[in-house]
């Protein structure tokens, strides 16, 4: 499986961004962040890319900031997860079937990578999609996570709209759920409600 190394430099951006974190917090991980769960396991979460103050921090996708507030109660409430979500990275929580990762490794400025990171970043997705060789479910997290999966099935957006709720055949054996990204945003707008998510997860759990 192809992952980006600690330096990596295909984006200037956020190469830059990044350094410019290691100076002025020095404690904290500044690097692309790693998956998080069993490479073997069924269900693959894809999120759009780490937070500042949240994985960019702790060095574990979705721990620190406020979405994983949302994401890992559900996953723990619907038997995909286990122990308790402290936010930090060295707590007790083991995921159960389930891997979580970004489509961008690295934090990109107020959370929006632009088109030529997103591509950089596009083959890291699609070597660990193709290493998980038990991967049954895909939940993608937002439109951004949503068309990067498409696009590494090569699969036309046109053809496949994002909409919460919504499930996509991608081919024999793979489905993706689609669900609004459960950041601070979102939840408290109320696009997206705690229930509306544990909804989600509750249905993916049950189909594995």
């Amino acid at each position: 499986m192809i992952v980006p190394n600690k330096n990596c430099s295909l984006c200037d951006r956020l190469k830059n961004y990044r350094n410019r974190y290691r100076e002025l917090c020095p404690s904290w991980y500044n690097s692309p962040v790693k998956s998080f769960g069993a490479i073997d396991s069924k269900i693959l979460i894809v999120g759009l890319a780490p937070g500042l103050q949240g994985a960019n921090k702790t060095g574990r996708p979705f721990t620190g900031d406020h979405a994983g507030n949302t994401l890992y109660p559900a996953l723990i409430k619907n038997n995909l997860a286990l122990g308790s979500y402290k936010e930090v990275y060295d707590d007790n929580l083991s995921l159960l079937n389930t891997r979580i990762t970004n489509s961008v490794r690295c934090v990109p400025p107020q959370n929006k990578p632009n088109g030529s990171e997103r591509q950089n970043c596009r083959k890291f997705l699609k070597s660990e999609i193709n290493s998980m060789k038990k991967l049954e479910i895909i939940l993608a997290l937002g439109l951004i996570a949503h068309e990067e999966i498409l696009k590494v099935f090569n699969l036309k957006v046109s053809l496949n709209k994002f909409k919460h709720g919504k499930i996509h055949y991608i081919k024999d054996n793979l489905i993706m759920f689609n669900s609004y990204h459960c950041s601070r945003y979102n939840i408290n707008t109320n696009r997206l409600t705690k229930e509306m998510f544990d909804k989600i997860i509750k249905s993916i759990s049950n189909r594995i």
